[in-house]
């Protein structure tokens, strides 16, 4: 049984403020939530319809059935289904070796439907740590977990002043850029970093500097750009090639 505080407490997440200022956030779906109960992140209570529960088993957090029209009534999506999770956000103590493994860095990405997909996208290419701009969209917003598919909980993502991090490391720095040369004529390192920009204004002037490998996506037709997860997964799918 959930209880009115509870339940208040669920729906806030709807909120820019609560999710990005919560030490918690909500999974919803079976889907995620499965993914979420085979990673290593903490998860502090389920609320799931008895249909759900009844095909789970033994489950190692406390779980509350709820019915369908409280399930509605607790979800952000526009058609919930069958359960909710409420889990611990990670803190992770530091990056992963710049050294000894292939970063993405995302600067300014504004739209989460993107970013959840380039997140997703860098999952399937075995890319385990993306670094962003702060004013690229949040990871905790529902919209940009829901679109990962279950990734979030296998790629680390962190806000972190990118302009530091390609200073402080010598390492080649692949860029998106217009005047790039083709990425077909260039061998992308096992290591480095990819820098993706802004969906519409590009790589800011301040980081585009430090780009010592422009590349670009050969253009064929008459599209005036590409979308930025689009991009992202040209490129990597070169990069692995």
């Amino acid at each position: 049984m959930i209880n009115n505080s509870e339940l208040k407490y669920i729906q806030s997440f709807a909120h820019k403020k609560h999710w990005a200022e919560e030490s918690a956030f909500i999974v919803e779906g079976p889907k995620m939530v499965q993914e979420l109960l085979r990673s290593n992140w903490t998860i502090k209570k389920i609320y799931a319809t008895a249909d759900w529960i009844q095909g789970q088993g033994v489950l190692p957090v406390p779980v509350v059935e709820v019915d369908q029209i409280m399930l509605e009534r607790m979800s952000h999506m526009q058609t919930p289904y069958q359960v909710i999770a409420l889990a611990e956000k990670e803190s992770f103590l530091k990056q992963l070796p710049f050294d000894e493994t292939f970063t993405i860095l995302l600067d300014g990405i504004q739209d989460p439907g993107n970013l959840g997909t380039i997140i997703r996208t860098a999952d399937w290419f075995g890319i385990k740590q993306i670094l962003v701009s702060e004013d690229t969209a949040g990871f905790y917003n529902p919209k940009v977990l829901q679109s990962t598919m279950g990734s979030c909980f296998r790629v680390r993502v962190e806000s972190v002043n990118l302009e530091a991090i390609v200073k402080a490391n010598a390492l080649p720095v692949y860029g998106a850029l217009l005047n790039g040369s083709s990425m077909y004529e260039t061998v992308i390192a096992p290591t480095g970093f990819l820098m993706i920009g802004n969906e519409s204004k590009g790589i800011g002037n301040q980081l585009t500097k430090y780009v010592t490998h422009p590349i670009k996506i050969p253009k064929y037709g008459n599209a005036e750009s590409l979308n930025a997860a689009v991009a992202t997964g040209i490129i990597l799918s070169h990069w692995k090639a």
